[in-house]
């Protein structure tokens, strides 16, 4: 009998990769593990018949007495960015599963972090090259690539200012929808694939920030002017409406990893895995088009 331990269980994709648990595949409530620093959040999930547990990434041997009984164990990515402190939590969980004896681990990476320009590229190669060093008989590398929710983050300001600043150039990228990355880790857990495989997790259409923009813009009704500037002076315009420097840096990074192509992508792997296509960036797009203006 199969167990599912679903890491960062409160968080926007763990729970709808336990939605697609429980909807999609119909596994059985008491066979998904919650794991959660905060149990009191996944009250819900209680009450539908998951199990809850307490699942500290600082606490190895917390971890490792949590995943008791867990066969499968997604690992989602901390959101502790800039930290120093996500690659030791990956690390620690990583030896959590090995000491708890978990049979497949899942891991929620990025694409090309190999290379990768970005500042937190490192975490994720490093526990990818954890995992793989480990005695865990079988493991999962997803790379995702950025989230089509992101766009969230910094488009509702740039619309109101109507000009939007990037150092991406002519760079593209696949992004995704949250809800199907979420689908393409709950088919990892229950159709597990060879014993050792990576898959880069991308949309249908790979675009560049002024076609992202152009998009926007017929939906929202907004005009939106894309403006390409030094990474030096992107970083500057943060700055000195006070962005920390660390995290402007970081957010630079997301730019010039683009510039150089490290985002793109296609839809390929994401099939191969699901059997299906992604949602479109356009149908999203036209969803979620009043989010960015409200």
């Amino acid at each position: 009998m199969s167990t599912y331990f679903i890491s960062g269980a409160g968080g926007q994709l763990g729970r709808a990769v336990i939605n697609h648990l429980l909807t999609t595949f119909k596994v059985q409530p008491k066979d998904i593990i919650a794991g959660t620093r905060d149990i009191a959040k996944l009250d819900d999930l209680k009450a539908k018949g998951v199990q809850v547990r307490a699942a500290d990434f600082e606490d190895e041997a917390g971890l490792a007495k949590a995943l008791a009984g867990a066969s499968h164990f997604l690992i989602i990515s901390t959101n502790a960015l800039g930290t120093g402190q996500r690659e030791k939590q990956h690390l620690v969980a990583v030896a959590a599963a090995e000491k708890a004896g978990v049979g497949h681990v899942i891991y929620t990476s990025m694409p090309k972090p190999e290379t990768s320009a970005v500042t937190f590229a490192p975490d994720h190669l490093h526990t990818e090259q954890a995992i793989a060093a480990s005695k865990i008989p079988a493991w999962t590398i997803l790379r995702n690539n950025w989230y089509f929710e992101n766009l969230f983050m910094g488009l509702p300001m740039a619309l109101k200012s109507g000009t939007q600043y990037t150092s991406a150039g002519n760079g593209k990228i696949g992004q995704i929808g949250r809800d199907d990355l979420a689908l393409a880790a709950a088919n990892a857990l229950v159709n597990a694939k060879p014993a050792k495989t990576t898959y880069t997790l991308s949309g249908t259409k790979a675009y560049t920030t002024e076609e992202i923009a152009a998009l926007v813009s017929k939906a929202t009704g907004k005009p939106l002017a894309v403006v390409q500037v030094p990474v030096e002076g992107l970083i500057q315009g943060m700055t000195s409406h006070g962005v920390p420097e660390g995290m402007a840096k970081m957010i630079a990074s997301f730019d010039v990893n683009t510039a150089q192509g490290g985002l793109e992508g296609d839809a390929k792997d994401f099939t191969a895995l699901t059997g299906k296509q992604p949602g479109s960036f356009e149908d999203w797009l036209k969803n979620n088009a009043a989010a960015f203006t409200a």
